[in-house]
């Protein structure tokens, strides 16, 4: 029987090896540009890049994406487009979860709220989206969509 391992999903922290791959903010002018946290899954890390002009979210641009397993790869590729164009719609990483890919919607909602916080981005209703990784119990359904069913389903 498949049981899959146990792994507590964390936001990286600063002091880990994710500081080297740019968790910064840059401006110029009116644009300012945010690396967001690596948010860590047992399906991978996520992270983004936000652009923000004129106090607008305009572009996003996925670091890292869920790639542990080739469904997962095949998932965070459905979605990542879906869920960067929530992100513009709304100007928030206050989006929703895409269906079957939970936890791919879920850590990059939180590796981009964590650019906006950086680039000091409010979002005019004020909402926000959490900043942590999705716990395990949230985790079962990462398989489940696209009806391929398999291992990972809840």
């Amino acid at each position: 029987m498949f049981k899959p391992r146990e792994v507590t999903p964390s936001v990286a922290s600063s002091s880990s090896s994710t500081a080297s791959q740019g968790s910064t903010v840059s401006k110029s002018g009116s644009t300012s540009i945010a690396t967001g946290a690596a948010v860590s899954t047992r399906f991978g890390n996520t992270q983004v890049r936000v652009t923000i002009k004129g106090g607008k979210i305009t572009d996003i641009k996925p670091l890292q994406i869920p790639s542990n397993e080739p469904q997962s790869v095949q998932i965070s590729n459905g979605a990542v487009p879906t869920l960067r164009e929530s992100a513009l719609s709304k100007q928030s990483a206050a989006i929703d979860s895409g269906s079957g890919a939970t936890i791919t919607s879920k850590s990059y909602a939180a590796s981009l709220q964590s650019a906006l916080d950086k680039a000091g981005f409010t979002v005019a209703d004020g909402s926000t989206a959490p900043t942590t990784a999705p716990t395990e119990s949230e985790e079962h359904g990462h398989g489940g969509g696209f009806g391929h069913g398999g291992p990972f389903e809840g």
